[in-house]
């Protein structure tokens, strides 16, 4: 398993300023935000591409996810999502993935994570967000075996989808290998959820994993590692038994002001638990 470090958390540098920094932190792996200030598909043609590949090699870096969720080049944290009334909208996510599996096979990434629905629109039932969903997914899943990139929905605090009862049933109905789950740990645990008992559950669908600390409040506000409430070597002990050989990303997006400091600090925090759990070497 590879241990990364979000670009979200750098969006005051660049892209491979970005790169270059989490490198020197010792981490081997970076999930890539795809949004602007970072790597926003309209923004990136081949050759721009290519520069991104050529940094990643060189510092070292394995492109462990490509971040989709957000869309603030164009809206914001969750809009626009899958289950808008606006069919406009709803396609603009649908493009938004698309290129984002482009860009994933091109720097040899494996994964995507996207939003699980948004947040349920007024006067519209959740049987009919279901379902928009569901056809969203239905003009992305093609392109994803096609490429071989997953998508990997990431259930999150007051969305559509925010716990083990209701990302299962939804991921267990769709017929493709190519969709799965981001397993936040933190999420789960804002949700009133164990995550350790939620990972097991929820293990055939994870794809890739995003870990940072919550406190005991179970606020959905991402801490540096060792400052929240979290049981990780609980958690990193039943993704170990469950036999996970994906990868993990530290993500740590309120930390702009200070994102090498709290890599650090979350690193040196999570790296002996991650090595006494057999994650990390």
């Amino acid at each position: 398993m590879v241990f990364g470090y979000s670009t979200n958390a750098f969006v005051k540098y660049s892209l491979l300023d970005s790169f270059d920094r989490i490198a020197r932190l010792g981490f081997a792996g970076v999930e890539i935000m795809c949004d602007q200030p970072h790597l926003y598909p309209p923004e990136y043609d081949s050759a721009a591409l290519t520069a991104v590949k050529a940094s990643l090699e060189k510092n070292g870096l394995k492109p462990t996810n490509l971040n989709s969720f957000t869309l603030f080049a164009v809206g914001d944290t969750y809009l626009p999502s899958w289950i808008e009334p606006d069919a406009v909208r709803r396609q603009m996510r649908v493009d938004h993935t698309l290129a984002c599996l482009k860009i994933g096979a091109f720097i040899g990434c494996r994964s995507i994570s996207v939003p699980p629905g948004g947040p349920l629109p007024a006067n519209m039932t959740r049987q009919e967000a279901l379902r928009f969903f569901h056809v969203g997914l239905d003009q992305v899943i093609p392109t994803a075996e096609e490429l071989g990139v997953h998508i990997l929905i990431e259930p999150e605090p007051a969305l559509l989808m925010e716990r083990t009862a209701e990302i299962k049933p939804f991921v267990a109905t769709i017929q493709s290998s190519y969709a799965g789950i981001n397993f936040d740990i933190g999420h789960f645990y804002c949700a009133g959820e164990d995550p350790a008992a939620a990972f097991q559950e929820l293990f055939p669908w994870v794809g890739h994993i995003h870990v940072e600390d919550i406190a005991f409040t179970r606020e959905h506000n991402h801490l540096i590692a060792g400052l929240g409430s979290i049981d990780f070597p609980t958690v990193f002990r039943a993704i170990r038994q469950s036999g996970y050989a994906h990868d993990m990303s530290l993500e740590l997006y309120p930390y702009t002001d200070r994102p090498e400091e709290a890599g650090r600090q979350s690193r040196a925090h999570l790296l002996p638990m991650l090595q006494h759990a057999g994650l990390a070497e």
